[in-house]
């Protein structure tokens, strides 16, 4: 994800896990019942870090001389929300942020598109789709209402009814948003974003117009998007949208400001069920056994030489176990060779080499022993 995002232009940035509530409170919209908040040993009131939108656009305010707009940055830290633990959504997770600050243009909304969906075309996956639309096409209907209509994939229409009638909206009005919603039509905005994608090579099929989709945020504006993984149904993969009066409000700054949130643990389980991940494993090429407390000592110092030669090794770690224990550990462990510097071996100055899996074993000088587990695939 970093090589992608840097391939792109954008510089690293991270934010405090802990910020002023203040920071947050009035922002968010009803997801605010999900904030971790407290008074510290000094009696401020505080949070963990709810999104990393708010704290970058503090960052921005703070540092604003320093920076060179267009300021493009990325985020990769934890975020904490008071969720109940499913599939895919959790109470402490990972998000990954691209942003892009002092660019009012939607031309700026659709790099942002254009490099998460190239991310996930990286990543392997046959397809992604960018579902978009605009809030500024919703500006007459209220934010209650926006925030019901957001669940509509999940609930349907007649919950988004209800709840929107249980937020004090009589059924006819709620009937009349849903629908407006339903025919909202594609405007300047989305063509601009749409034609920048196609310049950028991403397929036709990989974006889309959504007219229902109305993302809950109550700093939202402008074009909207959420990315999501045919065959994944945990839910988008990531999400983002315009911000520019919340970055206004925190900054001070009116200069614009678009960026999407990608759910790294969303992204991860979507590799992982669509097989995308390569094989990964942290089990050394070789386990350096201990002949004796005596000759502990050359025992290191052989685990040293390969580990200086690039090889990964593990030497046992206690040398009063018996040597058919450590080889026993060796198998169980996975680790396909078992070096052995015993009297003998001392002596000649070779290495015993044991392959766990045909149990042949070869006595080696250091130089052959380098070369021969050099050559041995990634494990």
């Amino acid at each position: 994800m970093e090589q992608i995002f840097e391939k792109w232009g954008y510089q690293p940035l991270e934010t405090p896990t802990v910020e002023p509530l203040e920071l947050f409170a009035g922002e968010i919209g009803e997801d605010e019942q999900l904030f971790y908040r407290f008074k510290d040993w000094g009696d401020r009131d505080v949070m963990l870090r709810y999104d990393q939108t708010a704290p970058t656009c503090r960052v921005i305010g703070e540092k604003f001389n320093d920076l060179v707009f267009p300021f493009r940055r990325y985020q990769i830290q934890p975020a904490f929300r008071a969720e109940k633990p499913q599939k895919g959504r959790y109470r402490e997770f990972t998000q990954a942020d691209l942003d892009i600050f002092g660019v009012a243009s939607p031309t700026a909304d659709a790099e942002i598109i254009a490099v998460t969906l190239d991310l996930c075309r990286s990543l392997g996956f046959t397809k992604a789709v960018a579902l978009i639309n605009n809030r500024d096409l919703m500006k007459d209907i209220p934010y209650p209402a926006i925030a019901a209509i957001d669940k509509l994939e999940k609930i349907g229409s007649e919950k988004v009814i209800s709840e929107m009638v249980a937020k004090g909206i009589a059924k006819e009005q709620a009937e009349k948003y849903l629908q407006e919603v339903k025919n909202i039509k594609p405007d300047s905005v989305i063509n601009t974003i749409f034609s920048y994608l196609k310049d950028s090579g991403i397929p036709d099929d990989w974006y889309r117009f959504e007219p229902t989709l109305a993302r809950s945020f109550s700093y939202s504006q402008g074009p909207i998007w959420e990315i999501v993984i045919p065959g994944y149904t945990a839910g988008s993969v990531g999400g983002g949208e315009r911000y520019d009066k919340l970055l206004e409000r925190i900054s001070g700054r009116d200069i614009g400001a678009t960026g999407i949130g990608i759910g790294f643990d969303r992204l991860l389980e979507a590799c992982e069920q669509f097989n995308l991940i390569p094989p990964l494993s942290s089990v050394p090429r070789v386990l350096v056994s201990v002949f004796s407390k005596e000759l502990y000592s050359p025992a290191i110092q052989l685990s040293s030489s390969l580990r200086q030669s690039g090889i990964p090794v593990e030497i046992y770690p206690d040398p009063d176990t018996k040597l058919d224990k450590q080889f026993k550990y060796a198998s169980r462990r996975g680790i396909p060779y078992v070096a052995v510097l015993g009297p003998e071996e001392i002596e000649k100055n070779l290495i015993g080499l044991k392959y766990l899996e045909t149990g042949v074993q070869s006595r080696l000088t250091l130089e052959n022993t380098v070369s021969l587990l050099q050559t041995l695939p990634n494990l």
